[in-house]
């Protein structure tokens, strides 16, 4: 029993460490806080009018299991590059502009490459999971 609770204990910490990290990490993007909400708002709206219009769009793309795990990060970076780089998207060219102006703030605190859990899903069950990073991002930017 005393093995089981220390491998819980272990993993309650690993989930502390993270969330410190993931709370750090959004401190850096914080420091310009009003012009960062404006500009993750306007993301959002991006990315409303590129999930209504990928339908017919034949591509799978990993996708993060979790979007909170700051490991994941750049893995939603990579899924942007291939949606950037396909030209049925070349009309949302400033959301994809937009969206690599935050890499450096966003990537500049990650310790190391870490494993990233992720599934090879369609277009839409990819922004999905951006909009509910970028919607992350927007809600700790207020604080």
């Amino acid at each position: 029993m005393v093995d089981g609770s220390r491998g819980t204990h272990g993993f309650s910490e690993h989930i502390r460490t993270m969330r410190t990290h993931l709370y750090l990490l959004l401190l850096t993007v914080g420091i310009s806080a009003t012009p960062l909400r404006s500009n993750l708002a306007e993301l959002q709206t991006w990315l409303q009018q590129i999930y209504q219009s990928v339908d017919m769009l034949n591509l799978r793309i990993e996708t993060p299991v979790s979007a909170d795990d700051e490991n994941c990060i750049k893995t939603l970076f990579e899924g942007t590059a291939l949606l950037k780089n396909n030209p049925e998207m070349r009309r949302f060219g400033t959301f994809f502009q937009s969206f690599d102006k935050l890499r450096p703030s966003l990537t500049a605190q990650l310790t190391g490459e870490g494993e990233c859990d992720t599934e090879r899903k369609n277009v839409k069950k990819f922004i999905e999971k951006l909009r509910t990073f970028i919607r992350k991002l927007s809600r700790d930017a207020r604080v």
